[in-house]
Formats: C-alpha cells, sequence, structure tokens
C-alpha cells in the first residue's frame, strides 16, 4: 500500500503527514472524530442484499456505509473500505459526487475510517459499488498501515500488535471469528446436553484441582496471601454436593506459572465439567459428541487439516489402555512388576532415564509419554491411569494401582483429562495428604490441603463423572494453528526492552 501524496503536506515522514492533515480536517470540518454516525447497513449486508444486481446496473437506493480504508486508486476515485463484516467499493467522480465530498479524498489516507452515503451500483466488470453523494470522516488514522507480514520478526510483530495483525491478515481475523464460534459452540453443546453454567472464583486462598505452579498475590484489605486459580476442580465439585444442578460446567480462565511453548501459555482456557450419576465412559461419550458438533459447525465435516495430516474427529474414537500400550510398544508388562523398586529396575534395564524415587505409576506414565504419546494422531482416548498420579479418580475394579481416568489426544496433544470422581471422603482426605506430603518434599512451601473441599465431600457428593477439555488446544486443532499463540488474541510476553 502506497501513502496518499497532497500538495499540503510538507514533511516526508508519513506520520507527520497525517498529523498535518488532521490540522488541516480539523480547521475545515471541525470534528474529525465524531461521536455519532449511522450507517443503514453492513458491508455484508449490502453485498447480500443486492447479491442479484447485474453488471453495470445503478439502482436509486441510497445506503450509508463505514469502514476503514484499505486501498486508494485514482487519488481517491477508488477506494476500498471495509467494517468488520468485508469489503465495499467507493466511487467518487465530478458526474456523480459532489465538489464538497470529492474535496475531502486528499485529506483521506489508508487506514482512516469514513462513513460513506450514496447509490449502489454494479460496475461493468461487476464489482459492487457505491457512487459517493457524501463522505464523512469518522476517525484520522496517525499511523501507516502494515505492508508486509513475512519472516520471524514479524511473527513476534503480530503477537505484539495483534490490532494490526487482524486489520492486516485475513487468515488471523477467521481464526479469531471461528474462536468465538467454537467458544459459543462449548456452551450451546453443553447446555443442549443440559448442563448448568457456573462461575468460581478466580483468586483463591488455596490452590488446587490440578499439579501446576500457582501465581501468587496479595489482597491489602483482607492482608492475606492469594492465588490465581490453576484450576476450578474442587470449587465446581462443591456446586455438585450443593445439588444445585447434576451436571454443571464452566468456561474458565486458568492461570499456571510455569514455562510458555507452542502448546502452553500462562494463562489459558478451559472448559470443566461434571455431571452426577455418571461416570468416565459417559464423559468419553460427551467428548466425541463434544468435537464432532464443534467440527463440523467450524467446517462441515468431521474431517479436519491440521498441517499436513487429515483428523478425524467422528466418534468413537480409539481406546488406549496405558498399561497395555506400555506393554506393546516396550515389553514392559507393568501389571506383572509388584513394586516401585521393581518399575524402576524395569524401565532402567529398558534405557529409560528414571529418578531414584520415582513409584510404579510414575514410571508407568512416562514411558508412556516417552514411547507413545507422540504416535497418537488421530483423536483417541488413553484409559485405565496410575492412581499414584491420579488422586481424584476412582479406582478400576480389581486393579487398585489403576483409575478410571482418561486423556483425550490428537496430533500427540493432551486435549482433554476425565475420571470417575472420588467422591469417598476418608479416600480423598487420604490421597489429598499424600499429595501434599510430596509437594512438600519437592520444596512446594505454599501448597495447603483444602479443608473447605474437603469439608464438602464429607456432606456428600454423588458419584460423577468430571471431564476439562483445553480449549485453547482443540481451538488450534479445529483452525490449523501451529502456536497457541496464534489463537489467542493477546498472548503471555516479554516485554520489548528485553
Amino acid at each position: 500500500m502506497t501513502e496518499q501524496k497532497t500538495e499540503t503536506a510538507l514533511s516526508s515522514d508519513a506520520t507527520e503527514v497525517r498529523r498535518q492533515k488532521l490540522a488541516l480536517l480539523r480547521n475545515k470540518i471541525g470534528d474529525v472524530y465524531p461521536a455519532h454516525f449511522h450507517r443503514t447497513m453492513t458491508n455484508a449486508e449490502l453485498t447480500e442484499k443486492y447479491e442479484g444486481l447485474e453488471p453495470d446496473v445503478e439502482t436509486q437506493d441510497v445506503v450509508t456505509v463505514a469502514g476503514r480504508v484499505y486501498s486508494s486508486r485514482n487519488s481517491g476515485m477508488f477506494m476500498d473500505i471495509r467494517d468488520a463484516s468485508g469489503k465495499i467499493q467507493i466511487f467518487s467522480h465530478k458526474d456523480t459526487t459532489p465538489e464538497s465530498a470529492r474535496d475531502m479524498l486528499s485529506m483521506i489516507d489508508i487506514g482512516d475510517i469514513i462513513g460513506v452515503t450514496g447509490v449502489v451500483r454494479r460496475t461493468k466488470r461487476g464489482e459492487l459499488t457505491i457512487n459517493a453523494h457524501e463522505i464523512t470522516m469518522l476517525t484520522k488514522s496517525l499511523l501507516p498501515m502494515p505492508e508486509k507480514w513475512h519472516g520471524v520478526s514479524d511473527i513476534e510483530l503480530r503477537y505484539r500488535k495483534r490490532h494490526l495483525d487482524i486489520m492486516s491478515n485475513d487468515e488471523s481475523k477467521l481464526r479469531f471469528q471461528q474462536r468465538s464460534k467454537i467458544v459459543s459452540g462449548f456452551r450451546r453443546f453443553l447446555e443442549g446436553e443440559g448442563f448448568l453454567e457456573v462461575e468460581t472464583p478466580m483468586l483463591q486462598t488455596v490452590y488446587g484441582g490440578a499439579t501446576a505452579d500457582p501465581f501468587k498475590t496479595f489482597h491489602n484489605t483482607l492482608k492475606m496471601d492469594m492465588y490465581l486459580r490453576i484450576a476450578p476442580e474442587l470449587f465446581l465439585k462443591r456446586t455438585l454436593v450443593s445439588g444445585l444442578s447434576d451436571k454443571v460446567f464452566e468456561i474458565n480462565r486458568n492461570f499456571r506459572n510455569e514455562g510458555v511453548s507452542t502448546r502452553h501459555n500462562p494463562e489459558f482456557t478451559m472448559m470443566e465439567c461434571y455431571w452426577a450419576y455418571a461416570d468416565y465412559e459417559d464423559m468419553m461419550g460427551l467428548v466425541e459428541r463434544l468435537f464432532e458438533t464443534l467440527a463440523v459447525s467450524i467446517h462441515g465435516t468431521t474431517d479436519v487439516t491440521f498441517g499436513d495430516k487429515t483428523l478425524s474427529f467422528k466418534g468413537p474414537f480409539k481406546r488406549v489402555p496405558m498399561p497395555d500400550a506400555v506393554k506393546e510398544a516396550t515389553g514392559i508388562d507393568f501389571l506383572a512388576i509388584k513394586t516401585d523398586e521393581e518399575a524402576r529396575a524395569a524401565a532402567k534395564a529398558a534405557g529409560f532415564e528414571v529418578e531414584k524415587d520415582w513409584t510404579w505409576g510414575e514410571c508407568l506414565a512416562f514411558i508412556f509419554e516417552e514411547k507413545l504419546e507422540g504416535t497418537l494422531i488421530q483423536p483417541s482416548h488413553v484409559t485405565h491411569f496410575p492412581k499414584d498420579i491420579s488422586p481424584f479418580a476412582k479406582e478400576v475394579p480389581g486393579e487398585p494401582r489403576l483409575v478410571e481416568r482418561f486423556e483425550t489426544y490428537c496430533n500427540a496433544w493432551e486435549v482433554g483429562n476425565a475420571f470417575s470422581e472420588l467422591n469417598d471422603p476418608e479416600e480423598q482426605r487420604r490421597r489429598m495428604v499424600e499429595q501434599l506430603e510430596q509437594a512438600h518434599s519437592r520444596g512446594e512451601k505454599d501448597k495447603q490441603l483444602d479443608d473447605e473441599f474437603l469439608d464438602a465431600i464429607d456432606q456428600g457428593m454423588p458419584p460423577a463423572g468430571g471431564l476439562g477439555i483445553g480449549v485453547d488446544r482443540l481451538i488450534m486443532l479445529l483452525t490449523n494453528a501451529p502456536s497457541i499463540r496464534d489463537v489467542i488474541l493477546f498472548p503471555a510476553r516479554r516485554n520489548k526492552a528485553d
């Protein structure tokens, strides 16, 4: 895009030229940023209404539209303006446009926001166009529009200045429009399944519901430490205890003070839901129906392109019991191993480096992650997790070292996690105390026992299935985004000076 020239602009600096034009406009028309302007339709509505208008036909219909100027040709005679819905061409000529409106053209730059009133026509070339009768300056842009987007440095700029990214990149704009549709789709689907949406605290005095480092803050009035939540799980279960609804969900922001990568952002979106009188098998079916519904809503099909792969979100998904998969891939039969020491020895003998204090279940989970996670490309449910790493799930009947838990994988990523929820209050307390002791032994001194949650469980929670979905990761898969920062409008980033 090229900056327009004006006889009144004396500076060669693009921003200074625009400031000079702003001063001229203030003298000429007064308010360059008016508070009131009403269009009669959006550009998309205009396009749809006149879809059948034949080439080289002019109507008598007068409309008013508005948008940002994206291109200007022949000294402003032809301009393309865009609103959030689409583009429309503006034509200003002495035969159709009053001199007062044409006088504005030399003051208009690429990136300015204008309003236009005029008659609708379709050109001989088939371009839907408005013959301008009146042009109103609505916002003078003081910075030039970006021209090109390529290279690593530009990628970082797109994350830092997302407004420029969306303004200049139709792919990014579409992706964030699809994100909104997907999040709304979560809500509609769950409400259609009978779930009630609730809200739980982001500021918590005791953090829990997942294993992660929290962000810590201090409440001045209460004079106490507080934490940004790492998960809403324990509050949602308390809601289930209350009997407010047998099905509850929350689409929530979580915060984890940990690493940043293409799949991790310190602030991220989760959907968690709990379903009384259901189990992890029911949650598998719920996940499959949800994923299928969202894929069809965005693409019209359950087959979704991600990079060079085609992912099928048509259920049922493959089910992969963790001990069976490890045995098949490595020959290690963890179900035949009795002690932690034997598990560590078997792992080392197979070439895996494990820590000296790891348990049987930690060894099993580690080998699975190292050997098998990368093979789970199509949507799959990994089932039968070790109890050692699953403090909130019920045991598998007949095998007390495993629990009724699954994680849903796709493109080798974990995108969902679900349990048959533990509701035995004494067993729940025992496991949480054990987890707390392990955390303290690792130096996590802020970790506390959530006595209020345990008190609620003592009151009695019905048997239930619980599920958490990583919304951002699922959006990445559904919109072909290689990085989580491509689907979060304003992702975490270093300070500009760093």
